[in-house]
């Protein structure tokens, strides 16, 4: 019996980066998981990699019909939830004076109303006792440059966390937030050339107090802790960062 045997979770940006690492921790624990993503490519590379206990949905958090679909696959193949880590995001560079009304729109469309509609239609099938985890950043309470709609919504985002708890809690549902730092997740080759993902990830390892970037499996950890072990925590951030918004 491994540590998440007869437990379901959903993992929205579950096909890749972080999400999927959580996906594989679970996995690898016994858990049965459902896991969504935009690219039908990356989510049967995904499927494969994790193996018969993972279904793959494709859809757009953005999507209400999307996520009414999602609904549909984890009602037929899970019936309920343990655990629902709400993941999926985008993360372009956002610069004050050059970013466009439709990158800033389709930014909040995924990061904030897809967050909240995942959380709205997937409660309903949150068992008593289920842990939801909302992905949000440090760039939300430390003002990095370039990233003032990106961190924006990722600062809705701990908000949420925080009326969710209060939502939720009657039904023994705990909803807390986890904040990465600068995490090895590929994201920075989507955002930027290689040269300038590069010059940027040195500058990160030079400002972190731990001098590194941290890993996926270390962020699935935490965020699996907050949806699984931490049976007295609720409305909280915890911040996987390396102690960069601590020290």
């Amino acid at each position: 019996m491994g540590k998440y045997s007869d437990k379901n979770a959903v993992i929205t940006g579950g096909s890749s980066g972080m999400g999927l690492a959580v996906a594989e921790l679970l996995v690898r624990g016994g858990a049965r998981v459902v896991i969504t993503g935009r690219s039908q490519a990356t989510l049967d590379a995904a499927r494969k990699r994790l193996g018969e206990n993972a279904v793959a949905v494709r859809g757009d958090v953005a999507s209400l019909s999307d996520l009414d679909t999602l609904v549909g696959h984890v009602k037929s193949e899970l019936g309920s939830i343990d655990a629902l880590f709400v993941n999926a995001g985008i993360a372009p560079l956002t610069p004050l004076d050059s970013t466009t009304e439709e990158v800033y729109d389709e930014l909040f469309a995924i990061n904030v109303k897809g967050a909240f509609f995942t959380v709205q239609k997937l409660a309903p099938l949150l068992s008593a006792n289920a842990g939801v985890v909302l992905t949000t950043s440090i760039a939300n309470v430390i003002g990095m440059v370039d990233t003032s709609v990106y961190a924006a919504g990722k600062a809705a985002l701990r908000s949420m966390a925080r009326t969710f708890s209060a939502e939720l809690l009657p039904r023994g549902i705990r909803v807390n937030a986890i904040s990465p730092g600068p995490i090895d997740s590929g994201i920075l080759e989507t955002m930027m050339s290689v040269e300038a993902a590069d010059r940027f990830r040195a500058e990160r390892i030079a400002s972190n107090p731990m001098g590194r970037y941290g890993t996926v499996e270390e962020f699935a950890v935490a965020a699996a802790f907050l949806a699984f072990d931490a049976t007295y925590t609720t409305g909280v951030e915890l911040a996987v960062d390396g102690g960069e918004t601590q020290l």
